[in-house]
């Protein structure tokens, strides 16, 4: 008979320990606990049974796995943070004792931690570190922006800001942006290193408000953590472009708000070369000269390379051949598979080719262009996208230091406003009359020929839609086309706006998916305006929350109500909806039934289809027919919802009035809507 086993000595019991017992094993405080564990990556675990694992107690405790705490027993930062604990004790019994001197001394072997072994541990690969930049970045980017505070240190900052100036300055080297969004939170980036999509958020660079109730010891260790992650992925992405890392920073024009043009790249070649041929130098005096003799047979060597060259190639023939024998001598049938998707179909040398065509053409989209940017539009955003697509850019002396073109050049081709035309107001001769001799009038900023002057959207619209668009709508003054965000994926009956088909050219172009964090999926429609008011941003963010969880409260409603009135008219949930949506579709006017032309018959073969899917709906269980009817559902109000806002802009386009010619229209420039308007008939006054 084996030994009788006792309570809480086996099974999950043993697997999970709390965070007061952690500690305890430790010996460390709550705090370093705390940094310690988002560190090396340890999270709290929620057992299966709470009851079981707190030997009856179902008290709300936070549960960490018992190999992990026991993991981090040998962790050398958890030497370094116990050594700083005795350094405070040791520092504040010599400043009590005023013994200055023993004080200096322990402020001089301060005991300090590095993170790279952590690095190490946590990314095996180069790839891992690539993946895991997404909230690396973000956080980077947010505290570069942030003031420094009693809470925030100004080295993090400055650190902050040059790991964000290094990283933009690869982006802008390798030409690897892919995609931007501009929303109320910030500015989106999507880039494409290695083949990982790195997408994170730039906020503007407004004054920016500190808030009280975020706990910013938690956000600095976890600053902490990536920034030297930040490090290590730049030095590596440097080293591969043979760039020296870190690069040099001209103080000068880094005092001037130079920005990215502070800071001066150099190659790592150009200095190995320098060093060889300082060495070659040193060793002249010891090198001798090649005799006749010895070139002599160099040149017999170099004559017969070709002979020997023909005899390797000869033998490996005869190896191919030998080895093509071999497997026709085999009697093992190989089996042959077809490829079933895209990832498995071996790309063919013309759809590569193609496919590094276009990625070529993306990469030099503004190629050949210098644009001047005007003091109010925002310099950080529209300098790194478009130096990341080929393109130059200068730029006011109020806006920096550093402006490698003037704004009177002839080489500039696009010129980036974000204010509306001045209006030329001719007053009338009692109000001339009235105005006094010294009033000057408003002078306009001066204007240059062949030169396209443009609003900031454009940039971004063109590197969203892969080609440069046309400037119609762009241009001062005049109403933009709505900014849409090239991270949604527009499903076959989603709405999509006409500003997304005319951008792209096509629809089929404007339904491209993609993958992007939620929170990125939302339309800027500003006229011109980057920003809204942070206060609203969050009454904004607030609401939008709200109404979802309301509408996920009114579709369960919605689903349930459906589901009671399909069982009372005895029919099944899918043939309810399609009697729905047919009553719906009959209840429309009578002009557009006639305009519509007949439906067509059901083939046998649909029939067929249809029959048999309405079998497999019938062998549904229970709880996959509820899934199903739930999906349709959701389906089904989509496409009501499409529906709505395609009759919503027609009615809108319908109450339009016609546009009428007047004498305005024949100055030069475009209309404000961005299309032609028509010219009026004659004998009828405009």
């Amino acid at each position: 008979m084996g030994t009788k086993v006792k309570k809480g000595e086996k099974g999950a019991v043993t697997n999970y320990i709390t965070r007061a017992q952690a500690v305890k094993k430790l010996q460390i405080s709550l705090a370093h606990f705390r940094r310690l564990c988002i560190l090396k990556g340890v999270y709290p675990r929620e057992p299966r049974n709470k009851k079981k694992v707190g030997k009856g107690s179902t008290a709300p405790r936070t549960y960490y796995y018992r190999k992990d705490i026991q993991f981090l027993l040998h962790e050398p930062v958890l030497h370094k943070l116990r050594e700083q604990k005795i350094f405070a004790r040791k520092l504040s019994k010599a400043i009590a004792k005023q013994e200055w001197t023993q004080a200096k001394t322990l402020e001089a072997n301060r005991p300090e931690y590095t993170l790279d072994h952590i690095i190490k541990e946590r990314y095996p690969t180069f790839v891992d570190a690539l993946r895991d930049m997404d909230d690396a970045l973000s956080m980077i980017f947010l505290f570069a922006t942030l003031p420094a505070t009693d809470k925030i240190k100004s080295e993090h900052v400055r650190t902050c800001q040059r790991l964000c100036a290094e990283f933009q300055h690869y982006i802008m080297i390798s030409r690897s942006l892919r995609k931007v969004f501009l929303s109320i939170k910030g500015i989106y980036y999507q880039a494409e290193i290695k083949g990982q999509n790195i997408t994170w958020i730039v906020p503007f660079q407004f004054s920016q408000h500190v808030p009280t109730d975020v706990d910013f010891r938690v956000m600095s260790t976890f600053l902490e953590l990536y920034e030297t992650l930040i490090g290590f992925v730049n030095f590596k992405l440097y080293s591969e472009l043979n760039i020296v890392y870190p690069p040099k920073i001209d103080e000068e024009r880094d005092s001037g708000a130079a920005g990215l043009t502070a800071y001066i790249l150099e190659s790592s070649v150009e200095k190995d070369t320098l060093k060889a041929l300082v060495a070659q130098a040193d060793g002249d005096s010891a090198v001798v000269k090649a005799g006749k003799g010895q070139r002599k047979k160099t040149r017999q060597r170099m004559a017969s390379l070709g002979e020997k060259l023909a005899e390797m190639e000869e033998d490996e023939e005869a190896h191919d051949v030998d080895a093509a024998e071999d497997e026709m001598d085999t009697d093992i049938p190989q089996p042959i598979v077809a490829a079933t998707t895209e990832e498995e179909v071996v790309p063919t040398l013309d759809a590569w080719k193609a496919k590094e065509s276009e990625l070529t053409g993306l990469q030099n989209l503004f190629k050949g262009c210098v644009f001047w940017m005007s003091r109010e539009v925002p310099r950080y955003a529209l300098e790194f996208v478009i130096r990341a697509f080929g393109g130059e850019v200068g730029w006011d002396a109020s806006s920096g230091a550093g402006s490698p073109y003037a704004e009177d050049d002839t080489r500039i081709t696009h010129q980036i406003v974000d204010r509306p035309q001045p209006a030329t107001i001719t007053p009338s001769s009692d109000a001339a009359a009235s105005t006094s001799a010294s009033t000057a009038p408003a002078v306009a900023p001066k204007r240059y020929d062949r030169r396209e002057y443009l609003q900031p959207q454009w940039v971004f619209d063109c590197v969203n839609a892969k080609k440069i668009v046309r400037t119609a709508g762009y241009h001062p003054g005049e109403t933009l086309p709505p900014h849409l965000s090239p991270f949604v994926s527009a499903g076959e009956h989603d709405y999509v706006p006409d500003g997304a088909m005319d951008v792209s050219g096509d629809e089929e172009d404007a339904l491209e998916s993609s993958e992007v964090p939620a929170d990125a999926m939302e339309v800027d429609e500003d006229e011109g305006e980057l920003v809204a008011d942070s206060d609203d941003e969050e009454e904004e963010d607030e609401d939008e929350e709200d109404a979802a969880a309301e509408d996920d409260d009114e579709d369960e409603e919605a689903l349930h109500q459906a589901e009671l009135a399909a069982e009372a008219a005895g029919l099944s949930f899918s043939a309810y909806l399609q009697q729905q949506a047919s009553n719906n579709a009959a209840g429309k006017g009578n002009k557009k039934a006639a305009a519509k032309p007949a439906a067509k018959k059901q083939t046998a073969a649909e029939a067929e289809a249809a029959e048999r899917k309405e079998l497999a709906i019938m062998m549904m269980s229970k709880k996959d027919k509820h899934l199903y009817n739930k999906i349709q559902f959701g389906k089904q109000r989509k496409e009501d919802a499409a529906a709505k806002l395609r009759e919503k802009k027609e009615t809108l386009r319908k109450q339009q009035p016609a546009p009428v010619a007047t004498p305005a229209s024949k100055k030069r420039g475009p209309p404000a809507s961005g299309k032609k308007q028509p010219a009026a008939k004659k004998g009828k006054s405009a």
